[in-house]
């Protein structure tokens, strides 16, 4: 075998191994970053991808973040308790105070929350598969006096999962999160009350309407 041959066999081998290496490191993109990742490589392409998101890990690295205290999860478990019980008779209320919660707690946590941007850009190193939902509930929180109710509930389910994350009570054990359990059917309590108003006014009509006739 000539010697032009092995080299242009070992060539080939680490062209391949090259490849191999490089679609590795995107599936481990992808599994770590989901959609993140996705969407840089469609922006940028898979290899500035790749440096921006490595770019962001040593920013974030840099940021020094830290666990909270038990005395500061169990203060953020009260004051999330209290936003979501407001969330039936006050959805925009509810879903503004869960907003404001999430960035206090990632403030605390040491994140830059005061340029929105930078603090989504940061979030995605730690908490990407959060992320899509967290910007449509951000975005239906600018809006939520006009929002529709179901939209309202899916974004304090999505500030709810970012919250829990950031919390470090993700764990479904956690008593906090099992009170959550009944914003998965809030629509359907409306529309018993709604239901039960509705009987009401029905049974009472009929006693009403003689005595606007005999006014008469």
């Amino acid at each position: 075998m000539s010697v032009a041959i092995v080299l242009l066999i070992l060539l080939a081998c680490a062209l391949v191994a090259g490849a191999g290496a490089f679609m590795w490191s995107r599936l481990a993109l992808r599994r770590r970053y989901g959609t993140e990742y996705d969407r840089l490589a469609r922006e940028l392409g898979p290899r500035r991808a790749r440096a921006e998101l490595t770019e962001r890990q040593r920013r974030v690295a840099e940021l020094g973040l830290k666990p909270l205290g038990a005395d500061q999860v169990a203060r953020y478990d009260g004051l999330w308790n209290a936003a979501q019980a407001r969330f039936i008779d006050g959805p925009p209320e509810s879903v503004r105070a869960a907003a404001a919660l999430v960035t206090g707690v990632a403030s605390d946590r040491g994140y830059q929350v005061t340029d929105a941007a930078q603090f989504m850009t940061d979030l995605s190193v730690h908490h990407a598969r959060r992320l899509d939902g967290y910007r449509q509930a951000r975005r239906t929180t600018e809006r939520a006096s006009v929002a529709a109710t179901e939209e309202l509930r899916q974004a304090l389910l999505a500030h709810r999962a970012i919250f829990r994350e950031l919390l470090g009570t993700s764990s479904p054990k956690s008593a906090a999160a099992t009170r959550t359990l009944e914003l998965s059917r809030p629509t359907r309590s409306w529309r018993r009350r709604l239901a039960g108003l509705r009987r009401n006014a029905r049974r009472r009509l009929p006693e009403r309407l003689p005595a606007v006739r005999s006014g008469r």
